[in-house]
């Protein structure tokens, strides 16, 4: 079995080696914030999924990179408006202050809003060929609307009753959205076949699920010191979670049918001991 704790260690090492360059030097609070909030730590497993994509397929690992550094922007940012007050309004993340704690609302507001618009012009950038930096722009764009909408879903059903099928809906965009689109991005990179990329999509589209359901466990049963954030949130908010719909227990059955139906769509791609086939496994036994 390999170890997934230190690949993604060595994947996290490769990844803030490269995006350290596309990020302002100067010393504004918008920078700062930027900075703190991009090197803030974090498993990275977006990048990681868009590199082990492209790498699986035959594809040239630094064809991967800007777009992999592109998606993690994309996903800080949305951290750091997740954390706001008029959000979820959690003063921790990673086991550190949030960055609107740290630098303030405003500069917490700025420093999303440039990430984001910064993970485009990394793209237009990329010494990729014009076609496939036009279909990467496609999907972050696609994949951030997906996310916005399932982040309303959310807020909107608070104190609301969701159907298993509006939490999978909501989940596939306000968690899963990214983490397909991480994927996606890797097999674009590796100019996949058809047959290829519609396993990515259909791996994802349950990792995007495992992600969400481990994350409302999570929220349950770890701490803050573990978790490096607030737990208990989601039931004092109203939230819809897969605990709230299945109960404690039952969500982890829900984690082990994810794991499996994850490994049946890349194993005809992915030997037992690559990284894709075993990172759903690792997502269900995280503990943070």
């Amino acid at each position: 079995m390999i170890d997934v704790n230190a690949i993604l260690r060595a994947e996290s090492v490769r990844f803030e080696r490269e995006y350290r360059r596309f990020l302002p030097s100067g010393e504004s609070t918008v920078a700062q914030a930027m900075r703190y909030s991009l090197s803030g730590g974090g498993k990275r497993v977006r990048p990681a999924l868009t590199m082990a994509f492209c790498e699986l397929f035959g594809g040239a690992a630094a064809q991967a990179v800007p777009l992999a550094v592109a998606i993690e922007m994309v996903h800080c940012y949305s951290l750091i408006h997740d954390d706001l007050p008029c959000m979820d309004n959690d003063d921790y993340r990673r086991g550190r202050l949030s960055c609107h704690r740290q630098f303030g609302e405003q500069a917490a507001l700025l420093a999303g809003d440039a990430l984001l618009t910064q993970a485009f012009g990394v793209i237009a950038q990329a010494r990729l060929s014009a076609e496939i930096r036009c279909k990467a722009v496609e999907l972050l764009a696609n994949a951030g609307k997906g996310m916005i909408d399932g982040q309303w879903l959310d807020l909107s059903h608070e104190n609301k009753t969701m159907t298993r099928a509006q939490l999978e809906q909501m989940n596939a965009g306000k968690t899963g959205a990214l983490i397909a689109t991480a994927c996606e991005l890797g097999c674009l990179a590796a100019s996949t076949t058809e047959a290829q990329t519609r396993a990515a999509r259909s791996y994802s589209a349950y990792l995007g699920l495992l992600f969400q359901l481990t994350d409302d466990i999570l929220d349950v049963t770890s701490s803050p010191e573990t978790l490096g954030k607030s737990i208990g949130k989601d039931a004092a908010a109203g939230k819809n979670t897969w605990v709230s719909l299945l109960g404690l227990a039952g969500a982890k059955r829900q984690a082990s049918e994810f794991v499996a139906q994850a490994q049946r769509e890349i194993a005809p791609f992915a030997t037992e001991d690559h990284l894709l086939y075993c990172l759903p496994g690792w997502l269900e036994g995280r503990e943070n």
